[in-house]
């Protein structure tokens, strides 16, 4: 993991291993207490994406706690909410720039650096599910690609892994039922990445917009529609609050996972046994987070239906079609790009290889469902 490149001297190296050069006195200062520094915790200042308030910032906690428990204190985290230092969608800059030293975010959030960015959590729907996903970026070649698109192509100063895979995000909110392709038509629609270019060709106009920002911008009429990802956070920010129709099941991010971002210099300064605790840390995160989303996520859908007087919906059958169509069409666009044809030839030979295997295995779990909890399901 160690860059071979000659970055000099950085703030944690300083005060890690003591200043070189200085005064005499300032020196023997350093030299006079080195008991007192090494069991200084070094501290990382991590920023999310995320609102303060939002079940994602308990995931990014989560993460926390098993970092600092695993380093037995000698890592120390400043956990930090969006538009702490930098905005939502500004993290990947700043982790690069060292403005802080890692964040919690999704590839989505930097895709104005490069479509491609989307590949890495809101890219087409081959048949695989985030699980499936995530399990090509570890397994599959994901991760070279990542670090090629990051390291080479964009020359960024950073370290990518991803974490928990989310379930597929719904189709969102609206305030009218929405069956056919030609009831989202003219709709102003929020969204982020290849889905807004996705939306687009379906006949909407899309706004992309962090999470903190759209039920104002639903109240102030600038989007009459919208998604976010899961029923915690859209509850949490007041979704129900500006539309009443929760459509459920969606290609159009269907495979995404958190990133866990790391400054190069600040990772690469690292004892070795600390990189492994912050990247593991990950994998450990991934685990408790999708636990405390399945229970949190089931709750608040209820609460949705049944205290907010939310309609809970399953997208319709042609409006999933017309999202494959785009699909087709926007990857043959993708595709005259060298690169996001790489990777979308990866991810295809790993779907068609992996996804076989789960869709084939996969008992039918909803026909087992709906016999102990008959009539519930939408069928």
């Amino acid at each position: 993991m160690t860059d071979t490149r000659d970055t000099g001297l950085s703030r944690r190296s300083f005060l890690r291993k003591g200043a070189l050069g200085g005064s005499a006195a300032a020196a023997a200062s350093v030299l006079a207490a080195p008991a007192v520094l090494a069991q200084a915790p070094l501290v990382m200042k991590m920023q999310t994406s995320w609102p303060a308030s939002d079940i994602w910032m308990d995931f990014a906690r989560e993460y926390v706690t098993r970092v600092e428990e695993m380093s037995g204190g000698r890592l120390k985290i400043d956990l930090l909410p969006a538009g702490a230092v930098v905005g939502a969608f500004q993290v990947m800059d700043a982790v690069n720039d060292g403005v802080i030293d890692a964040a919690h975010t999704v590839p989505v959030y930097w895709y104005g650096k490069s479509k491609a960015a989307s590949f890495f959590g809101t890219g087409p729907v081959f048949g695989g599910s985030a699980t499936t996903m995530l399990g090509w970026f570890y397994q599959g070649g994901g991760k070279e690609l990542y670090a090629e698109l990051t390291q080479q192509i964009l020359g960024l100063n950073v370290y990518g892994f991803m974490g928990m895979p989310m379930p597929a995000q719904p189709f969102g909110w609206f305030k009218t039922e929405v069956n056919t392709v030609a009831d989202i038509q003219g709709f102003k629609y929020r969204t982020v990445g290849l889905a807004a270019d996705l939306l687009q060709a379906m006949g909407m106009s899309v706004a992309q917009l962090p999470g903190g920002e759209i039920v104002p911008a639903m109240e102030r009429g600038v989007i009459d529609a919208f998604e976010f990802n899961n029923p915690s956070s859209d509850s949490r920010f007041g979704a129900q609050d500006v539309a009443k129709n929760y459509y459920l099941g969606s290609y159009h991010q269907a495979s995404e996972a958190f990133e866990f971002l790391f400054n190069k210099d600040f990772m690469d300064d690292l004892e070795p046994d600390l990189q492994a605790i912050l990247k593991y840390g990950v994998e450990a995160s991934a685990t408790s987070n999708l636990a405390l989303a399945m229970r949190e996520y089931s709750t608040d859908l209820q609460k949705l239906a049944t205290e907010a007087g939310v309609t809970v919906r399953r997208t319709s059958k042609e409006i999933l079609a017309a999202q494959i169509s785009a699909w087709d069409t926007l990857i043959t666009d993708l595709e005259t790009d060298a690169f996001n044809k790489k990777v979308m030839d990866s991810q295809r030979a790993w779907v068609e290889k992996v996804a076989y295997y789960e869709l084939m295995n996969a008992p039918d779990l909803a026909l087992a469902y709906d016999h102990y909890f008959p009539g519930k399901l939408a069928l």
